[in-house]
């Protein structure tokens, strides 16, 4: 026996570790094979424990008999669940560029970084644009419409009118 085969039944024993062939449960993460929709062979989906819909799904490898699918194991698991982590990580920057933006203002009083923070609330979407001196102290703050547009030219008029709300 391996020491990765000893590990692995050393994890199936763990509470809420499932280590079957089409089946593992460990650290927060569900991998399981399934039938592929889009027509033959197999497919795999990574869930994150808690998450309704997969973090990752792609094909899997079919087995020797070419018609079932090669049993998952404590290798592939682990580099899927390291896959569909750097998929999440990658949604999660995604949406933070999309919903923060930020840009830095030579002013007359010195350099002036203006943000823009969307809040993309079901009931209320609205943004922030918000003001901050050279050594991050903040120096406005304004409610604004989420489809306010973050622009050198926005940034300078805001700065120029005295902080004061914009009227789009």
């Amino acid at each position: 026996m391996t020491t990765n085969e000893s590990q692995e039944e050393g994890e199936a024993k763990l509470p809420g570790v499932v280590n079957s062939p089409r089946l593992w449960i460990n650290n927060g993460w569900t991998a399981r094979v399934i039938k592929n929709e889009d027509g033959d062979g197999w497919a795999v989906e990574m869930f994150k424990d808690g998450e309704s819909e997969p973090a990752l799904v792609g094909p899997w490898t079919m087995g020797r008999d070419k018609r079932n699918p090669k049993p998952l194991d404590g290798a592939a698991f682990h580099t899927l669940v390291k896959t569909a982590a750097e998929v999440l990580r990658r949604h999660e920057q995604q949406l933070h560029a999309l919903h923060h933006k930020s840009i830095t203002v030579d002013a007359p009083s010195g350099r002036i970084t203006v943000t823009l923070d969307i809040v993309p609330d079901e009931y209320d979407p609205h943004a922030l644009l918000g003001a901050s001196d050279d050594f991050g102290e903040p120096l406005a703050q304004v409610r604004v419409p989420p489809s306010f547009k973050l622009s050198m030219g926005s940034a300078s008029a805001w700065i120029d009118n005295g902080f004061r709300r914009p009227d789009r």
